[in-house]
């Protein structure tokens, strides 16, 4: 009877400690499918940091070696990311082919744990070519390019923000400084001799933080004017 009574206690161990890994089982299942589903989204850390260009550039380079091509990389212009087993990033990037500037897109598979990375997509963009620091400011004959999203390291973009906040601490009445604290976001385009600059602004005055949005034009000769802000 004890025997008997020994046995049965061992298969119901035996029974919980089999559901207990079955449930488990699941849970990490149900995990990986809610991880594997994630959403795309603007990467928490800047796009244009070291990690998202190192990145940028191992997708090149297995490009460049799947199709023996010679691309060479530039900078990074969009960079999101999705929670999938590891993570998927996003990348919208520039790189030089044969002397000219080009767009493509990329998506970086990384496992960090398993010290895993693959290129799973590289493809030319197919929104036109690169908008770059040479295009502002450039006569292009009348036509009116549309907006696009620039890069806010880009040289030209920082100059049009100093001049804006330049511009509002000139209006304001207030003793306390404005100060730059973050370009949140910027558009640009060209039309004939002038370039036009969309900027979000994040900014510090006295002790508070606050936000504006400004457009900074820029004619051929190089001079600023700021069109609005609020």
């Amino acid at each position: 009877m004890k025997m008997m009574n020994r046995y049965s206690f061992i298969l119901l161990s035996s029974a919980v400690l089999l559901c207990g890994f079955v449930e488990l089982g699941l849970s990490r299942e149900d995990s990986f499918h809610k991880m594997k589903f994630g959403g795309v989204q603007t990467c928490k850390g800047s796009q244009n940091g070291a990690e998202m260009e190192s990145l940028a550039r191992f997708a090149v380079q297995e490009h460049n070696k799947k199709e023996n091509s010679l691309l060479e990389f530039s900078r990074v212009l969009k960079a999101r990311e999705q929670v999938v087993a590891g993570m998927m990033y996003h990348l919208t990037l520039e790189a030089v082919d044969a002397g000219k500037k080009k767009i493509y897109q990329a998506k970086v598979w990384v496992k960090p744990w398993m010290n895993f990375k693959k290129l799973e997509e590289f493809k030319h963009a197919k929104d036109g070519p690169s908008f770059t620091t040479s295009d502002l400011g450039v006569k292009h004959d009348g036509r009116d390019l549309e907006w696009h999203e620039v890069p806010t390291n880009d040289l030209e973009v920082q100059g049009a923000a100093s001049y804006a906040v330049k511009s509002i601490q000139q209006s304001s009445n207030s003793l306390n400084p404005y100060e730059l604290l973050e370009i949140l976001h910027a558009k640009a385009k060209v039309i004939e001799d002038y370039a036009r600059y969309e900027l979000h602004l994040k900014l510090q005055w006295g002790v508070e933080e606050v936000k504006f949005q400004v457009e900074v034009i820029k004619n051929s000769d190089g001079k600023f004017h700021l069109k609005y802000f609020y």
